[in-house]
């Protein structure tokens, strides 16, 4: 299940491409299979292990280039301009100082690159806080710190030396799963009303029912999960 769109992204063969925030890896697996040459960056080591076991799978089908590395997103360990693209994914709203965040990943993006930043969307989000304190509480382990319009985003994508482009909302038919999970309590994954509903999502997702994309696409500019925004960095005079 992506949220970036490659295209929009201008991945070629070849690229240098940081996925930061990997989380399982979806969209560095994606990344690699297209031939970029792919760094998945995370803090949980224990995801990081599964990526590297995918990773160690998907090469022995093709060739590919692709590593991970342990580490969070105020003092990523690559030099000036290391990357051709980067991703980050629903990262940005577990960052207390998003703007360092920002800025180190705007260090590692080389003049002329692109960037893809997604963060649950306003609508979405907002509800989640008003149905529920631990969704949002900082003392919850992954709890979000703040909620951005699009508006936001691109103010501090542009505080950052970045040029907001694109952007569109992905995932509208995860929000009502995201709505019940506040509603019942956001770690109680167990609720037969939760649990009936993921398994819905896992068959839309594997299964890929047109009336289902359908209905998604209807529904996606106002009730998407995710806000996705990509950006630039600027190639310097002359």
């Amino acid at each position: 299940m992506l949220t970036v769109r490659y295209g929009r992204l201008e991945l070629a063969a070849g690229d240098r491409l940081l996925d930061l925030g990997c989380g399982g890896g979806r969209h560095a697996f994606e990344a690699a299979r297209r031939g970029a040459r792919v760094v998945a960056l995370d803090t949980d080591l224990g995801e990081l292990a599964g990526v590297r076991a995918l990773f160690a799978a998907m090469a022995e089908e093709a060739p590919l280039e692709a590593a991970t590395a342990g580490a969070d997103a105020l003092h990523l360990p690559f030099p000036d301009g290391a990357f051709d693209r980067v991703v980050a994914a629903e990262v940005l709203e577990h960052i207390g100082p998003d703007g360092d965040a920002l800025a180190e990943l705007a260090r590692v993006l080389r003049p002329g690159g692109t960037i893809a930043v997604t963060v649950p969307a306003w609508l979405s989000e907002r509800v989640c806080w008003a149905l529920s304190d631990d969704y949002h509480a900082p003392a919850v382990a992954g709890g979000h710190v703040r909620v951005y319009s699009a508006r936001t985003l691109r103010r501090r994508l542009r505080a950052a030396g970045l040029v907001p482009s694109a952007s569109h909302r992905a995932h509208a038919l995860h929000t009502p799963y995201w709505w019940l999970r506040c509603l019942v309590g956001p770690a109680d994954d167990r609720h037969p009303l939760v649990r009936a509903y993921h398994r819905f999502l896992v068959w839309e997702i594997t299964a890929r029912p047109r009336a289902a994309r359908l209905v998604d696409a209807v529904l996606r500019p106002v009730l998407g999960k995710s806000l996705v925004v990509y950006a630039r960095k600027p190639e310097p005079p002359g």
